[in-house]
């Protein structure tokens, strides 16, 4: 990958003849040298250079300044004209103040690759090692930003339908208050959402991978935790521009990230908002086979957008709840029961007598009252604190009638298990389909105590589409991402399922009865019509013409040779050569950016219903 800030760069170095050429290859050494001395003529090159100038410069009072330094490390990258690379490129370590610990005394840790966009894909099968092994490229966010840039920018859209009770139809308008399906690249399609319901969202519910080796995030370097925090960093980011100020995100994480996981959340939604750590039992049988102990447990990191906007919440109260509520001197407010008088921390204030009826003097407890003099003396009068018989203390009354619900506790030993949501799917489809789904009466607790009917729930990790099945029983509006393919063979018509009032999980708890729809919508890929021209190819002449073409054409990023595919593709069956030059396909799944829509050769790839649904979705959001 060229970059353009790399294009800019060569082009204002051509100015000087051979002088920083070796050949047809820059001299990095020699451009690195008269940096390191501030040669004038160089620098005032560079500084010309429009593009340079912006990424590289900083403006002192009105004194525009050449940041020499990071242009420096820039030409320091090793192969930095085949690829755009961070200062980590070839050491990964202990640094202070940019430096590594063989340069300096000082020492810190420094969190390899924190300043890239991970480019990568999300799916097991995309990263087998004796696999058309990738080598996908970070991009760093200041040498490439015009790069990261449009690969993040909102996306083309193909494939709408409506699903609903009676029919799937396709659909050439989005309504504003429609739940929406994507299937992609969900760091993509976070982007393409970004601009329309920035700021509307009021429940994030995830449960991403967890990086134990076994599950789907399986990125393929040494050093995989810092990979998937970076994988996470990218998606938590956007993830909280679409929140609104009163929502909340949920994650659900095993103990193998979740200390890691928890301090990224502090990061990028601040300490401040951290709302709880809630334990979930999610198996009650015993692993024998776990060395040290059965584990039983996940957990669910709470974070809020805002903790000021955040409303408390309430878990709905039963009858056990309620088994404290009595009402023996016949009090017209109803029943209540005793609550405490105490102050919670000490306060010298509130440490006053109270003279009862018979003129006792009630001294306070150690921390003093709840409540001021005067505002004890107002209770009083309203009946809200009277006194004990013998007159030794007062009483406070809690009325059941202002009690809409309860405080939830952070520890659910009741909130259905693995085996169960594993039950749910088998009652769908006659059979397992995911090894550790969520049950539908977790993701209910959640959607209950975090959002009200018509809010928006989004989860972009969206699996067997348990959060938008619940979602849609509970009269939710949902957003539900997933690049896999299984969203077609089981998110979806599980949904399906669930508008024609299947009765599993929740659904009798809610009266579900089916109903209402959702939209389906995919991310186009830009090789899709070499796609289609593969799979129609009928026989091994019409395939060699699609693949030469391929090679002229296919803008394939991932790193493959396909000279060498060209040599030894004669030698496989018509299938084989099929599935071969899919595979490489499928492992460059760039999208068209919706600036792309009208150019002729995108325009053809895309039918008239789909244009027009591109058109009200993002004209409508004020594009």
């Amino acid at each position: 990958m060229e970059t353009r800030i790399n294009k800019e760069i060569r082009s204002t170095l051509e100015k000087f003849g051979d002088k920083y050429f070796i050949e047809d290859n820059v001299n990095k050494s020699k451009v690195i040298q008269d940096l390191d001395r501030y040669e004038k003529h160089l620098l005032r090159e560079f500084i010309h250079n429009e593009k340079i100038k912006e990424n590289f410069t900083i403006d002192i009072e009105g004194n525009i300044v050449l940041q020499t330094n990071k242009l420096i490390e820039l030409f320091e990258a090793d192969e930095y004209w085949q690829d755009s690379y961070t200062k980590y490129s070839k050491k990964i370590g202990l640094t202070v103040n940019g430096k590594f610990i063989d340069e300096s005394a000082d020492v810190v840790l420094d969190f390899p690759y924190k300043d890239t966009v991970l480019k990568a894909s999300m799916s097991k099968e995309d990263t087998e090692k004796d696999d058309l092994k990738p080598n996908e490229p970070f991009l760093n966010e200041m040498i490439a930003k015009e790069e990261i840039d449009v690969l993040l920018d909102k996306k083309v859209l193909v494939n709408a339908k409506k699903y609903s009770r009676d029919r799937m139809e396709e659909v050439d308008r989005f309504n504003n208050d429609d739940n929406l399906i994507i299937k992609g690249n969900n760091l993509l399609a976070l982007h393409t959402l970004k601009e329309k319901y920035a700021g509307k969202v009021k429940l994030i519910y995830i449960d991403p991978p967890y990086n134990t080796g076994n599950d789907s995030f399986n990125y393929n370097d040494n050093f995989n935790r810092s990979a998937w925090l970076v994988f996470m960093k990218n998606r938590l980011e956007v993830a909280k521009e679409l929140l609104m100020d009163e929502g909340s995100i949920w994650i659900n994480i095993d103990s193998n990230e979740s200390h890691y996981l928890n301090v990224l959340l502090d990061n990028i939604f601040d300490e401040h908002n951290f709302i709880a750590d809630v334990i979930w039992n999610h198996t009650k049988q015993s692993k024998n086979d776990e060395r040290f102990f059965s584990r039983h447990y996940n957990h669910l990191l709470v974070y809020a957008k805002s903790k000021e906007s955040l409303s408390n919440f309430q878990a709905p109260r039963t009858e056990e709840d309620n088994k404290n509520y009595k009402n023996p001197d016949s009090d017209p407010n109803g029943l209540w029961r005793a609550g405490d008088v105490r102050s919670p921390n000490l306060r010298q204030t509130l440490k006053f007598d109270i003279i009862a009826p018979d003129g006792k003097r009630i001294s306070p407890p150690e921390n003093g009252w709840r409540w001021s003099k005067e505002s004890i003396e107002e209770k009083i009068k309203t009946g809200e604190i009277i006194f004990k018989s013998d007159n030794t203390g007062i009483i406070r009354k809690i009325y059941l009638k202002n009690q809409s619900g309860r405080t939830p506790e952070n520890i659910w030993l009741e909130s259905g298990t693995t085996r169960e949501a594993n039950q749910e799917l088998k009652s769908l489809f006659g059979k397992a389909t995911f090894s550790t789904p969520k049950p539908e009466k977790l993701i209910h607790k959640i959607i209950q105590l975090a959002s009200n009917e018509g809010d928006i729930v989004l989860d972009f990790f969206m699996g067997s589409g348990t959060t938008q099945a619940v979602a849609h029983k509970m009269n939710r509006q949902y957003i539900g991402i997933e690049q896999m393919n299984y969203i077609n063979t089981v998110s979806v018509p599980r949904l399906q399922k669930v508008i024609e009032g299947e009765q599993g999980g929740i659904s009798k708890d809610v009266d579900w009865q089916g109903g209402e729809s959702f939209v389906y919508v995919e991310l186009i890929e830009k090789n899709r019509g070499f796609l289609n021209s593969i799979r129609g190819a009928e026989n091994q002449n019409q395939l060699r013409e699609v693949f030469e073409f391929m090679l002229k054409e296919a803008e394939i990023d991932f790193k493959v040779d396909l000279e060498k595919v060209k040599e030894t593709l004669h030698e496989l069956s018509l299938d084989d050569q099929k599935r071969t030059l899919i595979k490489i396909i499928d492992k460059n799944q760039l999208y068209y950016n919706y600036s792309e829509i009208d150019d002729e050769n995108v325009r053809d790839l895309i039918s008239d219903n789909d244009y027009a649904f591109n058109k009200s979705f993002y004209e409508e959001s004020g594009e």
